[in-house]
């Protein structure tokens, strides 16, 4: 039996129907081939406490990790988003294709270690420093998938179309120049982002125009064609001022303009939506679109707080991301989601849905399958989690961790979720491959030391 072909037994193990005890999973070729369930370990089973399956983290820039903790200072104006946007442009003006790599691939260690095991990439660098074109129009992309190809993150590439710095087609900045193309350059950076992805074990590419703001709705349609059935993301009415700038534009609020301008359907991911009113949300959740949703950024921002639990009344389907990847931590991202609707709503267990359901087994199933069809597709929705024929991602927790220490079922979700994070992870493995071990990247002092090297010319 090859690494790629593991042999694993689970004392028990989050499975599609619930949890399962003395658990085998089998894979092959970077898929789950069997599960079973009461059965006795063999010599040939890698013994572990607890499984449960890896998450998706559907929207993600990961160049942005480089510039974790270096924002925190408060400037002479009143500090927001727009504000925090301009100190990462300062940071955009200076990195390098080899320096982008190294900080991607840092990232998506990081997301591995935190119990992520695929990545929705929504990737807007694509000139040099100057503004211009590369040779080649996939530079950049390609070396985001060379990255994931390093960590054998999961990666849906998301290529993204920006092309004004404003409403009404507004001229974009000089500090833009770097996102800034026009659809015919577009189309050979999407074509690139599907060569590039097309050598990774469960690779994918979508579309993402980047939002209303960067697109107009007529280069909407274009983009959108361009997605030929994969993924489609958009940023849409994360900000108040987004809003307020929209309406007075057009005199339509952003979710109005998008529903206007394009027919959306479940193969979309509206990410924040923050400021959706309750009719938008209704609309939303008709679709079968996917609400990506980004708590840590979103609070440290100070975009405010996105109406989960109406959404989830609706039957709308969420999914979580890391956005700005301040820090990488699923578990954080979930307790967010849910503290921060404890805090508006002032009553705890807002998301747990029925009375005596678990918070953290709620959260999770949502985070999980509206992560897969975001990243995937309904297709993939259907092979989600830990069962025969969905891709052998999959997390086991460290049982002897005080914070799981007696802890059964969904006990251990929210033990994990509310009582520890990610110093509970374990081992994680992606696509049939232990990538992480004593939580640790299996390739993380390379990764680690190319990354000193970048940051240390970045910020000389």
């Amino acid at each position: 039996m090859s690494e790629g072909d593991p042999q694993l037994w689970f004392e028990s193990a989050l499975l599609p129907v619930g949890w399962a005890h003395r658990v085998r999973i089998t894979g092959r070729e970077g898929v789950i081939s069997s599960v079973e369930s009461d059965v006795d370990p063999t010599d040939a089973d890698e013994r572990h406490a607890v499984g449960i399956p890896g998450l998706p983290n559907v929207h993600s820039h990961a160049f942005q990790r480089a510039i974790a903790g270096l924002t925190e200072r408060r400037g002479p104006t009143e500090d927001s988003f727009w504000t925090w946007r301009e100190l990462m442009y300062r940071f955009v003006e200076r990195i390098d294709p080899d320096q982008l790599e190294a900080v991607t691939a840092l990232a998506f260690a990081q997301m591995l270690e935190a119990g992520f095991t695929r990545v929705g990439e929504f990737h807007y660098l694509h000139q040099d420093k100057s503004g211009v074109p590369f040779a080649d129009a996939g530079e950049l992309a390609g070396r985001v998938a060379a990255a994931a190809a390093a960590t054998d993150i999961g990666l849906t590439l998301l290529p993204t179309f920006y092309a004004h710095g404003g409403f009404g087609a507004r001229e974009p900045s000089a500090r833009q120049r770097r996102f800034v193309t026009d659809l015919e350059r577009f189309a050979r950076i999407v074509e690139s982002s599907r060569t590039a992805v097309r050598s990774l074990a469960g690779g994918n590419a979508g579309v993402a125009p980047h939002s209303l703001r960067a697109v107009t709705p007529q280069e909407l349609h274009s983009v959108v064609a361009l997605a030929s059935g994969g993924p489609i993301h958009i940023h849409v009415a994360e900000q108040v001022r987004e809003v307020e700038e929209c309406v007075a534009w057009c005199g339509r609020r952003p979710i109005e303009l998008l529903f206007e301008a394009t027919a959306v359907d479940n193969a979309w991911c509206l990410v924040h939506a923050t400021h959706a009113t309750a009719a938008e949300l209704e609309r939303i959740a008709t679709t079968g679109a996917v609400i990506g949703l980004c708590p840590m950024t979103e609070a440290s921002l100070g975009d405010g707080v996105f109406p989960a639990l109406s959404f989830l009344r609706r039957g709308g389907r969420l999914g979580i991301g890391t956005d700005s990847n301040v820090l990488l931590d699923a578990a954080a991202e979930l307790r967010l989601l849910e503290y921060s609707q404890r805090l508006t709503r002032r009553e705890r267990n807002v998301l747990a849905g029925e009375s005596g359901h678990s918070t953290g087994r709620s959260l999770f199933d949502a985070a999980l399958a509206g992560g897969t069809r975001a990243l995937g597709g309904a297709g993939d929705a259907k092979r989600c989690g830990l069962a025969a024929e969905a891709p052998l991602d999959l997390v086991s927790l460290d049982a002897a961790h005080p914070a799981l220490i007696e802890r059964r079922e969904d006990e251990i979700l929210d033990s994990w979720i509310f009582a520890a994070g990610r110093d509970v992870i374990d081992c994680v493995w992606r696509a049939g491959q232990k990538v992480v071990s004593g939580g640790r990247h299996r390739q993380r002092e390379a990764i680690v030391a190319r990354y000193r090297r970048a940051m240390k010319a970045l910020l000389a």
